[in-house]
């Protein structure tokens, strides 16, 4: 089990309460990203909520935004791949 140091946070006028960097970081935290909160007795756990779909799109956007570019220039991109790869094995256009 895992001993790190206790953080302390403030929780802000509207409920906010901000996770420290180095939590976040150690913890692979990310903005956006979903947390589930259980109390237990007179503490709360905070556990990431993994939501496999809703990361997986988190993750394109964020490759699409480095790449610069559009989801109509990747499907387009794709589409031309996947005919380029049917030539290659079939010999010939597909459809």
């Amino acid at each position: 089990m895992n001993t790190e140091k206790a953080a302390v946070a403030e929780i802000k006028a509207r409920g906010q309460l901000t996770i420290p960097k180095k939590i976040r970081e150690m913890r692979h935290l990310e903005e956006g990203q979903v947390v589930t909160i259980i109390p237990v007795g007179d503490a709360l756990i905070v556990a990431p909520k993994r939501l496999e779909l809703d990361e997986a799109r988190r993750e394109i956007r964020k490759v699409l935004k480095a790449a610069n570019m559009t989801v109509e220039e990747l499907l387009k991109d794709l589409k031309e791949d996947r005919e380029g790869l049917y030539q290659e094995t079939y010999g010939k256009t597909s459809g």
